[in-house]
């Protein structure tokens, strides 16, 4: 029931994105021949002339559109005709185009502040971390920090903790041995190299069977400390560390005892940065039956796994005011916005990879399990940012999208003339084609990952 009720809010917001359009054309006197409910792709399962317009609902639901008479090859009217959508004032015909992403970015904002004023409360984004138990080897460093079940994380290397994201973040770049080092750290090295064999050059190769004194073996880099923006999602984390050469990194993993015998390829310099690739701490400060405690470093392994097993509790905004309403849905609406930002650009900047893309079927699934879960009003809220995220999505200026025909429309009021529609239309069909093929992509990932139980 709970995914009957998310694929009926998803089929909602199609109907608002193309009511919007329809909408705008009627109010600004524009002819519409139908108003279609998914794709007409395969049988149309109903249709029903309303005044002068067909309403048609299709086999294929997965989108919807509103069609002018422009778009029958078999129009009688006559080209001139200001009944055509193209015989329209650019101005207008911008509106209508807009109309739709604009109708679920209102809808986003609206689900948002009804949820704040029902429900009382929205998700603040920010999450108590606890811990559930501890599941590294017995040899790992883990054992020997102090960290307890129950434990609430509250601070990781100086950073305040609200989310699991920023604890793997924490761990992940505090992988040991990763081949890469602070800069600061290998000089300080190299100077302690310097002086433990005054005789050999910093810049110079170290003769051949040359025993070099480099002190002790184990290696603890200075911890590193990631930005709150960061911790939260909201731009990429930026390891400022430097990476070794593959040399460096062989020479490294060539050191033993705390000894070095020179093979004649390698610099005093190259010596003291592979020295100093080694243990990277994590440095967890909890919350114990009320007291903060601070623990022993530990130092996650050569994958950037502490070992740990985690539960998650987010913190909730009080939203009884028509003041925190307002303030908390659009501080809400904001954060959600600037991520789903974000993750278009992760996924058009070659970072998100073509096997992670999901559509609708997952959607669904996933809204489903949020609804179970964690009730309707974290569905709305869900349904909010599909709303906002379709709207995004539909304003890109790609050809076949609305914002690739705002686009168009664009570059025609500042050509000041018409553009050749029959090139228009060639390229739109070229990228709806490739949409089309996009999408049967997407219901592949979509399917495997629910064969596979990743959702």
């Amino acid at each position: 029931m709970s995914i009957i009720i998310m694929i009926l809010l998803l089929s909602f917001l199609i109907l608002v994105h193309e009511a919007g359009h329809f909408m705008a054309a009627k109010m600004l006197g524009i002819k519409v021949d139908k108003f279609g409910f998914g794709l007409p792709i395969g049988p149309t399962l109903w249709s029903k002339k309303v005044g002068d317009v067909e309403v048609l609902v299709h086999a294929c639901l997965l989108g919807g559109y509103v069609a002018f008479p422009d778009d029958d090859k078999e129009s009688n009217l006559p080209a001139d005709s200001k009944d055509r959508f193209v015989n329209r004032p650019v101005w207008q015909r911008m509106i209508v185009i807009s109309a739709g992403v604009i109708a679920n970015v209102i809808t986003a904002i609206l689900l948002v502040m009804f949820t704040a004023a029902i429900w009382g409360k929205l998700p603040s984004g920010n999450y108590q971390v606890f811990i559930n138990s501890i599941t590294a080897e017995k040899t790992e460093s883990v054992w020997q920090s102090g960290l307890q079940k129950n434990d609430r994380i509250i601070k990781i290397n100086g950073s305040d903790i609200h989310s699991t994201y920023a604890i793997s973040l924490y761990s992940k770049n505090s992988a040991r041995f990763d081949g890469r080092v602070n800069e600061k750290f290998a000089t300080e090295n190299l100077a302690k190299l310097q002086k433990l064999n005054p005789s050999l050059d910093a810049e110079k190769i170290i003769k051949k069977g040359q025993i070099v004194k480099i002190g002790s073996d184990e290696v603890i880099e200075p911890k590193i400390v990631i930005k709150d923006e960061e911790l939260k999602g909201y731009a990429p984390y930026k390891n400022d560390e430097i990476q070794l050469s593959k040399e460096q990194i062989k020479l490294r993993n060539s050191i033993k005892d705390g000894t070095y015998v020179s093979d004649g390829t390698y610099t005093l310099k190259d010596l003291s940065y592979a020295l100093s690739d080694g243990l990277k701490p994590v440095e967890i400060t909890v919350l114990r039956n009320g007291k903060v405690v601070e623990l022993n470093p530990i130092y996650p392994n050569k994958d950037g796994i502490i070992g740990i097993s985690m539960a998650a509790k987010q913190d909730l905004t009080v939203t009884k005011t028509p003041a925190k309403i307002f303030t908390e849905s659009c501080k809400y609406i904001w954060e959600q916005t600037y991520m789903l930002v974000y993750g278009l650009w992760q996924l058009f900047s070659g970072k998100i990879p073509a096997k992670d893309l999901h559509g609708i079927v997952v959607i669904a699934k996933i809204g489903g399990d949020v609804i179970k879960n964690s009730g309707m009003f974290s569905g709305l809220l869900l349904t909010a940012m599909i709303s906002m995220d379709l709207a995004l999505i539909n304003f890109l200026p790609i050809p076949a999208l609305d914002g690739g025909h705002f686009m168009f429309l664009l570059i025609e009021k500042l050509r000041g003339k018409p553009l050749n529609q029959g090139n228009i239309e060639k390229i739109s069909n070229i990228f709806f084609l490739l949409l089309i093929l996009l999408m049967i992509l997407i219901i592949f990932n979509d399917v495997y990952a629910l064969l596979k139980h990743k959702f």
